[in-house]
């Protein structure tokens, strides 16, 4: 199944090549792919590998919070990159009416203040749950 599954993939993939290469942008796309490749190497997984290692002397409860909250604000900041890098204004000032940096930030206050008050929650809980002898 495996291998059905890779080559049915491998025949897309030189499917989609052929239909790009036909275009007049071929060249265009290349750039981006490469540009891509270099982004996710040079910036994205390193920053992954170090984040990784800073969360790594966290307690799983906590180390869970944070994966949290820092997997759903890279998905905020992901859903939000179109609209934040678009091209200049358009003709049509109704396509894009809104100020979505402040949404993006106001949106990763929340993410963050959420995080904060369940973290608050936890740690009073677990406070409160420690047998008398251990609370100093």
């Amino acid at each position: 199944m495996r291998t059905v599954l890779g080559a049915a993939g491998l025949a897309l993939m030189a499917f989609g090549g052929l239909l790009i290469w036909d275009q007049t942008t071929h060249w265009d796309v290349l750039i981006w792919l490469a540009g891509a490749v270099v982004l996710h190497d040079g910036v994205i997984a390193p920053l992954v590998l170090a984040v990784g290692l800073l969360l790594g002397g966290l307690s799983a409860r906590s180390r869970g919070l944070v994966r949290g909250t820092l997997l759903t604000a890279g998905c905020l900041v992901l859903i939000a990159l179109p609209v934040l890098l678009r091209p200049l204004p358009t003709a049509n000032p109704s396509v894009l009416p809104l100020d979505y940096v402040r949404g993006l930030l106001i949106s990763l206050a929340v993410v963050a203040a959420l995080a904060v008050v369940i973290g608050a929650a936890r740690w009073g809980r677990g406070r409160r749950n420690r047998p008398d002898e251990l609370r100093g």
